[in-house]
């Protein structure tokens, strides 16, 4: 029964997708089971613009594609609708060991507040977040564990801080 109501639910987006496909003709669009995309995306992820799917599937390839880049805990996640907008962290890793301890990577947390701030048109203020995490992640002396460091979390945190400069002019 679980079966035949996937498939159900599966063919009704499905439909839906190709029903809005044909609105837009310039844009390639193509389907791909779940377990076959995983397996593109490990191989070749550089064939994907855009991946739409309900979602259970998404929450699959947030998980995925976090795994590839470096963990959940770098990866930053934005949903919209039409009158609503959510930043949050973009694999659903909820990382309870790391709870109270002071030990799980703040980044995607971060970016997604950029990418929120971004969002409200104060990309002044996005830029600055970003591109002092970005440098902290580069220079690589202040790492937490999941990037292969001793670092904690208040630590990454005040070395972004201490990383903040503003860019005059932009």
């Amino acid at each position: 029964m679980f079966l035949s109501l996937r498939k159900l639910g599966d063919g009704l987006f499905l439909q839906c997708c190709e029903e809005v496909a044909e609105l837009y003709p310039k844009i390639k669009f193509d389907t791909m089971i779940i377990d076959n995309c995983c397996m593109q995306l490990v191989q070749n992820p550089y064939q994907f613009d855009v991946l739409v799917m309900p979602n259970l599937y998404g929450n699959i390839i947030d998980n995925l594609a976090a795994g590839l880049v470096g963990g959940a805990g770098v990866v930053p996640g934005e949903s919209y609708s039409a009158e609503y907008a959510v930043f949050e962290m973009g694999a659903r890793h909820p990382f309870a060991q790391a709870v109270g301890r002071n030990i799980a990577n703040p980044t995607a947390m971060l970016l997604s507040a950029a990418n929120m701030l971004r969002h409200l048109n104060l990309e002044f203020h996005s830029n600055l977040i970003s591109d002092a995490v970005k440098k902290v992640i580069k220079v690589g002396k202040v790492r937490t564990r999941d990037l292969g460091g001793y670092c904690t979390t208040s630590d990454f945190v005040k070395s972004v801080i201490d990383n903040l400069h503003p860019h005059y002019g932009a």
